[in-house]
């Protein structure tokens, strides 16, 4: 398979760029487009044979749901079952942009290998104009989980999704870098209270204002989750990941004592590193970016530097958190 790739730039109105990716999509392809968060691979939602050629191009497990993404409110309605009133007035208050909610799929819309064979589905209403407009010319909601390869750092920009994923599908729209640069927050919304499964850009102080209390969940325990990036490892560059805490000079000593023992070191920080061999900056918005950075260099091991405010951007620690596999370095 050729992978073209469609440089959207700013011109993302032009409709010749969605007349050849919806047609991919309608006839089962696949098609990498961005949105505020992270790229995606998109397919037909409703095509068994169209969303086995995400997971085949992902190398992704198949016990791990796919996240459909909506063109508005109305067609997440048409999709949805029983939706509950909280989940309208999240939809009125978050959409378009990064919140998939949880909800009760209606039986016989969905491709089996989309939901993990659970009867719920993740769906969310993209804030980007690329995606948004891509939806619309397809006229059918897309399964997109993020354009890299099962459990490497997600794709920001469109060089990324071909590193991974060239040859491996039909077509990539070049949007240029996401916004946000981490992955939607997903909250359940067929529990009560609801429950946020994976933190993202919208925390949950934000979601509490609107529909009141949400509960803590034990999502990571179910055999089939329901939200992505719950089960396996996610996020992880080659060299293995160690998180350390900031304070005094810890990070020098730890770096002094990785090069007696020969070690090429590379930091993730918000503070820069002299002592490192290779440096790039930490927050959420650029922590794929120097993941991925990170594998073009020679280092055997990369310590990403947690300051306390790092400890209160929950989306932020839960990333680099699996992308560590929770591992600290001492």
């Amino acid at each position: 398979m050729k992978t073209r790739i469609v440089e959207v730039g700013n011109d993302a109105g032009n409709p010749e760029y969605y007349e050849e990716a919806a047609e991919i999509l309608q006839r089962g392809g696949t098609v990498s487009f961005p949105t505020e968060t992270v790229y995606g691979l998109g397919a037909d939602a409703t095509n068994a044979e169209a969303v086995e050629r995400i997971y085949l191009a992902k190398g992704r497990p198949s016990d791990n749901p796919l996240i459909v993404h909506v063109d508005s409110k109305e067609m997440a309605l048409r999709y949805a079952a029983n939706v509950p009133e909280k989940a309208i007035r999240c939809m009125d208050a978050f959409w378009p942009g990064p919140l998939t909610l949880i909800l009760e799929a209606k039986e016989g819309v969905f491709a089996d290998n989309v939901t993990a064979g659970l009867p719920t589905v993740g769906l969310r209403m993209p804030d980007h104009p690329i995606a948004l407009n891509l939806l619309k010319q397809t006229d059918r909601p897309l399964a997109a989980p993020s354009a890299n390869v099962s459990g490497k750092p997600s794709p920001t920009c469109a060089g990324h999704v071909e590193h991974d994923l060239n040859g491996k599908i039909d077509l990539i729209l070049d949007g240029g870098a996401t916004a946000l640069g981490i992955e939607s927050t997903v909250l359940d919304m067929t529990a009560e209270p609801p429950a946020i499964l994976r933190p993202g850009s919208i925390t949950a102080d934000m979601i509490e204002d609107v529909i009141g209390q949400l509960r803590v969940s034990c999502e990571g325990k179910r055999t089939v989750p329901r939200s992505p990036g719950v089960k396996y490892t996610h996020y992880a560059p080659d060299a293995p990941v160690y998180l350390i805490e900031q304070k005094g000079d810890i990070v020098d000593r730890a770096i002094e004592h990785l090069h007696s023992k020969g070690k090429k070191v590379a930091v993730l920080s918000a503070d820069f590193s002299k002592a490192a061999d290779y440096y790039f900056p930490l927050s959420a918005d650029v922590l794929y970016s120097g993941l991925r950075k990170c594998d073009e260099t020679s280092a055997d091991l990369i310590l990403a530097a947690i300051q306390p405010e790092h400890k209160k951007d929950a989306a932020l620690m839960n990333r680099l958190e699996k992308a560590a596999d929770h591992k600290w370095f001492s």
